[in-house]
């Protein structure tokens, strides 16, 4: 998005994806946000058993609603309506055990070449963009040989 015509056209291009998937989707007006707060809340949702509410909650709040992320109350405001509770979770995003599950993620993504996102893995192949998601279907499927 740091490239002006780029992201006049990522814009354009998100939008189809949405219609082609049939998934709502809003340019967010404060995009882009400083997402360590959230990757770390999502490492935290990971350990405590909490991601299948913590994700779904921060793409609609990122990508439907149009919220800004990079408010801490109106991200606190968000994992209250997902059924979290926002004063604890904001506590474990200065523990250690967080943190460290965060950075070994990364690291384990960067050993295995990921350099953007979306990227999938089907065993030791991967895949990168949502365009490709057919071909993951293939290899989980076997069909991709």
């Amino acid at each position: 998005m740091a490239i002006d015509l780029k992201g006049k056209w990522a814009n354009g291009d998100l939008g189809m994806w949405a219609r082609f998937y049939g998934v709502p989707f809003q340019r967010n007006p404060f995009f882009p946000v400083n997402t360590l707060t959230l990757m770390r809340g999502a490492a935290a949702a990971q350990i405590d058993g909490l991601f299948e509410r913590y994700h779904p909650a921060m793409f609609k709040a990122m990508w439907v609603d149009g919220q800004n992320l990079n408010d801490l109350a109106v991200v606190g405001a968000v994992l209250a309506e997902a059924g979290i509770d926002a004063a604890r979770m904001a506590g474990r995003l200065q523990d250690q055990d967080v943190k460290d599950r965060l950075k070994n993620t990364t690291d384990e993504a960067v050993a295995r070449g990921v350099f953007g996102a979306p990227t999938s893995f089907v065993d030791d192949l991967m895949f990168f963009g949502n365009d490709r998601l057919p071909f993951v279907e293939m290899a989980l499927t076997g069909s991709l040989k």
